[in-house]
């Protein structure tokens, strides 16, 4: 399990949160729980919509590797 970091403020009734790793991933409610929630699951997305992308941009004939950081 990956962990990311929630950028989350309340301004003018509303809860905006990013996501600080990945550009992009970013969700506006009225609830701070509701946001942490939404945010989750536009990162999920995210990432499955890039894994994707990666995999079928890269065509046959590919590896994996893991890469640590």
């Amino acid at each position: 399990m990956n962990t990311y970091t929630a950028i989350v403020k309340q301004t003018n009734g509303w809860w905006i949160g990013w996501i600080q790793e990945v550009p992009g991933v970013n969700c506006q409610e009225r609830s701070r729980e509701d946001l942490l929630r939404s945010l989750k699951e536009v990162l999920t997305e995210a990432i499955d919509f890039n894994r994707q992308d990666a995999i079928t941009a890269a065509g046959d004939g590919y590896w994996e590797e893991c890469i640590a950081v």
